[in-house]
């Protein structure tokens, strides 16, 4: 009996508040969608960086025959003793994990699989690429140090740090990271405005039947709960369809770019946002309702 009287306030809530109502859902599915996608970019963007970090390499390119390069101007190649015992050098340094030697030919062949110049493929040959060692850093935030200690050093022409490419490269990801948190962040806190003047409201229609409630001796939590369970429907209506936002996303958005990716984004990290934004929009919904409740609702 109770529990069809509680239904029944639940539905009557709805009915009466129907326009505030589809409001709240569709904050909350916007909001909690804002909220999922910037999760899902911090997500791609944390594989990303843990990927390409534990790849950074310091590429120390040799000089050539006819070198441009300053270091190299009027000065021999290295001969392959000097090339073993720079090597050598490079291989003990302690930031050192590993060193490989990238000839001409290998080097020609690694253009060749990153370059869809055809132009530019037939004008370059293999002895226009010069040698090189591909250091592997055991910490890659001592790439400067190292490459400050080998500068300088003969038959060295330049030297590469690798993450300060990719630094470059991904240096927008985190700001449209931010960005996406920041305006979910602002969604959820209308979301909670909006579904507390949802409560208020209901609340203040049915003022008559809690005054009575009240005196029949109805406890509290049982006058409160149907204001509440309607913040929790309107919650998981919102986070359903912001669910199906997230897979829309996920389609449409982070798989269209996977080709540029060296790390996809997968099913179970969406799986996992989609169950935490619909925790996050129920919760919402609960509290925002309560506190409205114990500031607002007179019984």
């Amino acid at each position: 009996m109770r529990a069809n009287f509680i239904f029944s306030e639940v539905w009557i809530g709805l009915r009466r508040n129907l326009t505030m109502t589809i409001a709240v859902i569709v904050t909350v599915a916007v909001g909690m969608a804002l909220l999922g996608i910037g999760l899902m970019i911090n997500s791609q963007v944390s594989s990303l960086t843990t990927f390409w970090t534990d790849k950074v390499e310091l590429s120390v390119f040799l000089c050539k025959k006819d070198d441009v390069f300053p270091a190299c101007k009027n000065k021999p190649p290295l001969n392959a003793d000097q090339k073993a015992q720079l090597k050598q050098t490079i291989q003990v340094m302690p930031q050192v994990e590993r060193v490989d030697y990238e000839d001409q030919a290998q080097a020609y062949k690694n253009f060749q699989a990153q370059q869809s110049n055809n132009v530019l493929l037939s004008v370059i040959q293999p002895d226009d690429l010069p040698e090189s060692f591909r250091v592997k850093l055991r910490n890659p935030d001592n790439a400067d140090a190292l490459a400050d200690q080998l500068t300088g050093r003969a038959g060295i022409s330049r030297i590469v740090n690798q993450r300060k490419l990719l630094e470059s490269y991904f240096g927008f990801l985190p700001k449209l990271r931010n960005m996406a948190l920041g305006v979910a962040i602002l969604m959820v806190f209308a979301a909670t405005l909006l579904i507390g003047n949802t409560v208020r409201l209901s609340a203040y229609n049915r003022r008559r039947e809690t005054g009575i409630m009240r005196l029949v001796g109805a406890s509290n939590i049982y006058i409160q709960l149907p204001f509440v369970m309607e913040g929790v429907i309107a919650g998981l209506i919102g986070g359903v369809f912001a669910a199906v936002l997230l897979i829309v996303t996920k389609i449409l958005l982070f798989e269209g770019i996977q080709s540029y990716m060296a790390v996809p984004l997968g099913w179970n990290t969406v799986a996992g946002v989609i169950t935490f934004t619909m925790a996050v929009g129920v919760v919402i919904c609960v509290l925002a309702s309560f506190i409205t409740l114990r500031r607002y609702l007179r019984v």
